[in-house]
């Protein structure tokens, strides 16, 4: 089984893979004059932090096509509720470095993005 689906297509799979479970608080959470936080938690998101190795163009325009919407949906394994979950997702900044050039054909070193939930 693939570790990540997007909108319900399984992508090739990262190399390197880690949840982020984030607490989100309004724009009241302060500290009060003893130093205590005074927070209200509004909502629990998931980061997904990814990387892929080494690939060439047709593999990358894949994984790079599938995150092209503004919003979508991503299966993937979550330690929090120890199941897969299915939930809405943004993608973050998208990183690929060229490994080579040879006879003009690219290499990439390989891929890193992060899907943040809505």
């Amino acid at each position: 089984m693939a570790i990540l689906k997007i909108n319900g297509v399984a992508i090739p799979d990262p190399s390197e893979f880690s949840v982020d479970i984030m607490d989100i608080d309004d724009s009241t959470t302060t500290r009060n004059a003893k130093g205590d936080l005074i927070r209200n938690r509004i909502a629990t998101k998931r980061k997904l932090n990814c990387r892929w190795p080494p690939c060439g163009n047709a593999e990358m325009s894949v994984i790079l096509k599938a995150v092209k919407d503004v919003f979508f949906t991503v299966e993937y394994p979550d330690p929090m509720e120890g199941t897969r979950l299915t939930k809405t997702f943004y993608v973050g900044d998208r990183q690929m470095p060229v490994y080579s050039v040879i006879d003009g054909v690219v290499q990439w070193e390989g891929l890193s993005m992060n899907f943040i939930e809505r």
